[in-house]
Order: C-alpha cells, then sequence, then structure tokens
C-alpha cells in the first residue's frame, strides 16, 4: 500500500482536511499512471516563508511559490520502472521524493481563481505528484501537454472540476 507521510512546519497550519486532500490526490495519480508497486513521499504543508526559504536553499530561486517537488528518481513520464528507484529497505516502499505546498497561498489561488481551497491543495498535490513521477512542463509544447493532459484525466478521477 502506498503512503503519504504529511508534516506542518507550524501547528494548526491548514484546514483539517489538507492531509487527506494531500493523500488521496496522491493515490490518484498512482492509480491513474496504473502504477501498483507501494510508494511513498513525504508531503510538508508550510507557509510563503516557509517555502521562499527552501525554494532559495535548493533552487537559488529567491521567491516563493505555491508548491515545489523534489524527485528522488529519474524517471521517464508514463514509463514507470520501479526496478531503477529508491527503495525504502524497512517498508519496501518505492521512495518518490518530497512535496512542499504552501498552504496560504492555496488559500490565496482557490479564491483568485475561484474554485476554493480543496481544488487548489489537491491540484498542486497532483502537480507535485506528476513531477516526482518524471513529469515536467518546462516548455510551451508536447512536455507541457504531457503533464496538463495527465493533471486533468487526475482531477476528473477525483471528480473535481474547475
Amino acid at each position: 500500500m502506498s503512503t503519504v507521510t504529511v508534516t506542518r512546519d507550524r501547528p494548526g497550519l491548514g484546514r483539517p482536511e489538507t492531509a487527506g486532500l494531500v493523500k488521496k490526490a496522491f493515490l490518484a495519480v498512482l492509480e491513474e499512471e496504473g502504477i501498483t508497486a507501494p510508494c511513498h513521499v513525504d508531503a510538508l504543508l508550510t507557509d510563503d516563508e516557509g517555502i521562499h526559504a527552501i525554494n532559495l536553499e535548493h533552487r537559488g530561486v529567491d521567491a516563493p511559490t505555491d508548491v515545489l517537488s523534489f524527485p528522488m528518481n529519474d524517471l521517464t513520464p508514463g514509463e514507470f520502472d520501479p526496478d531503477i528507484c529508491e527503495t525504502d529497505l524497512d517498508t519496501g516502499e518505492i521512495m518518490l521524493g518530497d512535496m512542499v505546498v504552501d498552504i496560504p497561498r492555496c488559500e490565496a489561488q482557490g479564491e483568485e481563481y475561484g474554485h476554493g481551497y480543496r481544488r487548489e491543495v489537491s491540484y498542486l498535490a497532483v502537480h507535485s505528484t506528476l513531477h516526482l513521477l518524471g513529469y515536467d512542463h518546462l516548455d510551451e509544447g508536447p512536455r507541457k501537454a504531457q503533464m496538463r493532459g495527465r493533471e486533468d484525466a487526475v482531477m476528473e478521477k477525483l471528480n473535481i472540476s474547475r
């Protein structure tokens, strides 16, 4: 069984349902991708200050963002290969990496885009999980279209519309 460890870098950050939304989104991505091997991800819920510090330290970007993804494996989008992945020797789970989500930014973006907190948290968790599985959107061409298509399919699976 696949798992998500959700931690908050300060008590009370996020709504009570936030951890469940992240976990549900993660599992939906794995299902949509046809991944049956047990996988694990660590998710950190933080704020602008926390994500800004992480973004600066790990990416050299001196600004906050809504979500960060730190994959542990070099995967090809849509071609998951458990044999090339890091595995936790105690649990047998494939360690996909870490995601960091800015919760106050989820609140603000959900309101700004008119679709609410639940959809924004779910979308960012889906987006991050896809990054952990090798998807990217650095170009405006086929790679971005591929990732957006996968995001849409998972959000539809979650029955969360825009």
